[in-house]
C-alpha cells in the first residue's frame, strides 16, 4: 500500500504547549522505516502550513485562536480531500482539531466514490462541543460536533462540503464528557463506548459490531486515534489524561483487527506532546500502533529496551 505521511503541527485548539513537536517525534520513533519493513511504500509530504487567518467575532469570547483554527480546517480539508485520491494518508499531529479538516476532506473524497465514510474515534472526550457550549475555549473539544454539520459553525469555520452522519460515527475509550457535550451527543444516533462498556462487553465484540456495520455499506473508514485514549501509565505524553484508558494489549488488539478488516482508508495520531514524554516511549507506542493497523502480527513484535 502506499502511506502518505503529513504532518500537522497544529497546537491552537489545545492550552498547553507542545504538540507541535508531535509530527517531528513521530518521525523520530522510525514511522516511515516501521511502515517500509512492512512492505508499503512511503512518501513522507512533509508538514501541513495553514493558509492565512482572518479576523473573526463570535460571541462566545471564551474561544481561543478561532480565526486560526478555521484557516488550519480549510487548509487540511483541502489536503486531505487532494491526497485521498490515491493510497491512504495519515495524518501526524498536532492536537484533535485537525480532524476537522482531516475528516471533512476524506468525507468529501467518499462522497464522489459513492461510498459511505465511517469514523472510529479513538479517544477519552467526545469532542462534541460547538463553539456556542465551549466553557474552556479550547477548539480540539470541537471536531466530532463540527464534520457531523451540528449548528453553530456557519460563518465561523468552512462550509462542510459532506458532514458525517453521526450514525456513521463510533467513539470507543469515553471516559471524560462535559454536561452539554453529553446532552447534545445523546440526541445523536452516534455510537458511544465509555469505559464500562469496553470492561463488560471486551473491547473486540464492540469494534467487531461496527466493522460488520462498514463492511456491509461498502463504506470507508477513517481512525481517529487520540494518545489519551492510552492509559496515562503506558502513554504519558498527553496534556490531557484521564485515568483508566486501553490497555496495551486493548489498543493493539482494536489495530490488529481494523488491519484483518481491510477496512482502514485514512488515520489521524494526535495530541502527541513530546514535551511531556518520557524517552520517547509514547511516539514509540503510536509508531507500534500503527504497525499494527499496516500489519505487524502479535509474533513480530520487536523486543525493546527503555
Amino acid at each position: 500500500m502506499l502511506c502518505k505521511i503529513i504532518g500537522v503541527p497544529v497546537q491552537d485548539g489545545a492550552s498547553r504547549l507542545g504538540c507541535e513537536m508531535g509530527p517531528s517525534a513521530l518521525r523520530t520513533a522510525g514511522l516511515r522505516d516501521t511502515l517500509e519493513e512492512l512492505g508499503h511504500r512511503v512518501i513522507d509530504l512533509g508538514d501541513v502550513k495553514p493558509g492565512a487567518a482572518h479576523t473573526i467575532e463570535h460571541p462566545n469570547k471564551a474561544l481561543r485562536a478561532l480565526p486560526e483554527i478555521a484557516a488550519w480546517t480549510e487548509v487540511l480539508a483541502d489536503i486531505a480531500y487532494r491526497e485521498s485520491a490515491e493510497g491512504m494518508p495519515i495524518f501526524l499531529g498536532g492536537d484533535h482539531v485537525l480532524s476537522a479538516g482531516t475528516v471533512a476532506g476524506i468525507s468529501r473524497r467518499s462522497m464522489e466514490m459513492d461510498r459511505p465514510l465511517y469514523v472510529l474515534w479513538l479517544d477519552a472526550h467526545t469532542d462534541f462541543h460547538t463553539l456556542d457550549t465551549t466553557d474552556s475555549g479550547n477548539l480540539h473539544g470541537t471536531p466530532v460536533a463540527y464534520f457531523t454539520g451540528q449548528p453553530g459553525f456557519e460563518g465561523y469555520f468552512p462550509d462542510l462540503h459532506t458532514p458525517v452522519a453521526t450514525e456513521r460515527v463510533c467513539m470507543i475509550g469515553i471516559r471524560s464528557v462535559d454536561p452539554k457535550e453529553r446532552s447534545a451527543i445523546q440526541k445523536t444516533k452516534a455510537t458511544v463506548h465509555d469505559m464500562r462498556m469496553i470492561d463488560e462487553h471486551g473491547v473486540a465484540a464492540l469494534l467487531r459490531t461496527f466493522l460488520t456495520e462498514i463492511a456491509s455499506a461498502n463504506g470507508l473508514l477513517h481512525v481517529s486515534l487520540d494518545v489519551d485514549f492510552l492509559d496515562p501509565s503506558i502513554a504519558p505524553a498527553v496534556g490531557t489524561t484521564v485515568p483508566g484508558g486501553a490497555t496495551f494489549r486493548e489498543a493493539h488488539l482494536i489495530m490488529e483487527m481494523l488491519h484483518d478488516s481491510g477496512l482502514v482508508t485514512s488515520l489521524d495520531l494526535v495530541e502527541l506532546n513530546p514535551f511531556l514524554d518520557e524517552r520517547g516511549r509514547t511516539a514509540t507506542l503510536l509508531v507500534d500502533l500503527t504497525a499494527s493497523l499496516m500489519g505487524r502480527k502479535v509474533m513480530d513484535r520487536p523486543t525493546r529496551s527503555y
